[in-house]
């Protein structure tokens, strides 16, 4: 009886989910890459990441290489559940049953991460990860139980006070002071993990919470320009705003670039999930900003951050200024594709256009690795946090990821099929 509940709800599931991604289907595109050139970059990704996963022990989550060696974070590495769900994307293309049996092996250390209620980040963990099995495999009795539990435990971590969820616990900004309840805007990209098990598990109680989190950070978070702060730091008890600043960017005011593509991919998202205007609109707005910044360069492969440029000499990330962010790129480009669906004519025709510019400049030199160069990781070039100097220059698992997420997206356009 409980495995006919859970086919009965993943069939739910997959229906709630076409309905809302084609809530405004663009009527038509066109498509200046070919099948052959987006095969061959999935064929590469997929050489890369099998050389990958001969080179690390079976409990090593990935997360970068850098001067010559591996660097595996535990399972509780926000960054954990990209390497699994770049396998599982890249077995979806090449059907290959060894890829499975390693996105398998990862899924198993990976699984208890569902009773973390100290991360914001479950979102990428799990739904990268075990949402792409569900997905691929439809086995809803094995997935949808663990979806379901890391599902409630993200959401312990939101209060009725801040109208928000909880990013980090414990820190202090520059200035040395402790943050109260500190949100940041990578969080949008954990609201599609409490959508999406809304709809499997039909309670309302988790999309009730992504979609006050949504607005919340619509509130608070954006300038008027549509650019993003990093974090903005509540008041645990009031909800009023305390601080806006932005940890991981140039300077406080500054276009922390990967901030900002997060931003474009959840208000898309959630625009998908909801078909509410006002997030269709958002995404849009991010999207001219970025796509329309005067220090983006003529690749679309940004600088680590959108306001770099303002840098002085007497700064001390002025040595680093001009480092490129592959990982924002991929993401935005994952972004676009997915946007061009939602709108029209020559607005759509232009998001599709930026991201095959995205994807053609990462998939060749400087930024696309050559087999075995970087240890099997795809991609080069990408930056965590100039500030905090970790994985600076880097390949990172999450660029990886959506990199592929964005192949896998346009090959589905390609073959006349929905996008997401």
């Amino acid at each position: 009886m409980l495995k006919t509940i859970y086919v009965l709800t993943l069939f739910t599931f997959f229906i709630g989910l076409t309905s809302c991604a084609s809530q405004k289907p663009a009527k038509s595109f066109h498509l200046s890459l070919d099948k052959g050139f987006v095969e061959q970059q999935l064929e590469d990704a997929t050489q890369q990441i099998k050389y990958l996963a001969s080179s690390i022990q079976e409990k090593d989550m990935p997360t970068t290489f850098s001067k010559g060696r591996y660097i595996n974070w535990g399972s509780s590495w926000w960054c954990s559940g990209f390497y699994p769900g770049t396998v599982l994307y890249l077995y979806e293309f090449s059907k290959d049953p060894a890829l499975l049996a390693e996105a398998n092996r990862k899924l198993h250390e990976l699984e208890k991460e569902k009773n973390n209620k100290g991360t914001h980040d479950l979102g990428f963990m799990l739904y990268c990860s075990f949402g792409n099995a569900l997905r691929l495999t439809g086995d809803s009795a094995k997935y949808v139980p663990i979806l379901t539990t890391g599902a409630e435990s993200l959401s312990t971590r939101y209060k009725d006070a801040t109208k928000a969820i909880r990013s980090w616990d414990g820190g202090k900004d520059w200035d040395g002071k402790p943050w109260a309840y500190p949100v940041i805007i990578d969080n949008m990209m954990n609201l599609e993990f409490l959508a999406e098990v809304s709809k499997m598990t039909g309670n309302k109680k988790y999309m009730d919470i992504a979609i006050t989190h949504a607005n919340t950070t619509m509130t608070h978070h954006f300038r008027k320009d549509y650019s993003s702060y990093h974090v903005v730091d509540y008041d645990k008890k009031t909800g009023e705003v305390i601080a806006r600043k932005t940890a991981q960017g140039a300077f406080d005011e500054s276009g922390w670039s990967r901030g900002q593509a997060w931003a474009l991919y959840g208000y898309t998202m959630m625009y998908r999930e909801t078909g509410d205007k006002k997030y269709l609109e958002q995404a849009k707005g991010i999207a001219k900003y970025y796509l329309n910044h005067p220090n983006l360069p003529a690749d679309l492969v940004p600088y680590w951050d959108m306001d770099q440029n303002k840098l002085t000499p007497d700064s001390k990330y002025y040595k680093q200024k001009d480092l490129k962010d592959v990982s924002a790129a991929s993401v935005m480009a994952s972004a676009l594709i997915e946007l061009a669906q939602y709108t029209k004519g020559k607005e759509s025709q232009n998001y599709l256009s930026k991201a095959e510019i995205m994807l053609q400049s990462l998939s060749k030199a400087p930024y696309k690795a050559a087999y075995k160069e970087v240890g099997g990781y795809i991609l080069k070039h990408s930056v965590g946090s100039v500030p905090h100097k970790t994985e600076v220059d880097v390949p990172l698992t999450y660029a990886d990821y959506y990199y592929v997420e964005a192949l896998i997206r346009y090959r589905r356009l390609l073959n006349g099929e929905k996008v997401v």
